[in-house]
């Protein structure tokens, strides 16, 4: 994962977003391909929260702005959070082309809401929002 590339000047369409302290931002000129619910038990503990709300994009569509670090986070995945407030920032399987951000981290989230639910098998029983979505298994194992 590369979390140095330089945030594009202008453009007719620009998602953005930020860590909490700002040290790390990032654009892009297209919006996300997918956003969604996340209940599986990584997700859950990297965010410290019931689920996480990804966004995905093509890795190439991102410009970063401030490094964030990475650690492996699965024996399939790694995982980017700021090195200076924390805020965990990304997820990126092996060997995939795209990209999810924490859409907490979008400037303006509410313009891109979660479409569907993804390891709904490890949904909390009380973590009660959106029920009427499509709901996913897991896909990946290790």
């Amino acid at each position: 994962m590369d979390g140095d590339k330089a945030v594009a000047a202008t453009s007719p369409f620009i998602v953005s977003g930020s860590c909490l302290c700002g040290a790390v931002q990032y654009s892009a000129e297209a919006p996300p391909r997918s956003v969604h619910y996340c209940h599986c038990s990584m997700c859950r503990r990297t965010t410290g929260s019931a689920f996480a709300v990804l966004a995905w994009w093509e890795r190439d569509q991102l410009e970063w702005s401030g490094k964030f670090r990475v650690y492996r986070s699965s024996p399939i995945a790694e995982r980017g959070f700021c090195p200076h407030c924390g805020s965990p920032m990304v997820l990126a399987y092996d060997g995939q082309s795209e990209i999810a951000v924490h859409a907490g981290t979008l400037s303006n989230p509410n313009v891109f809401p979660p479409t569907y639910h993804y390891g709904s098998e490890a949904r909390l029983a009380w973590a009660d929002c959106a029920m009427a979505l499509p709901a996913k298994e897991t896909r990946e194992r290790f």
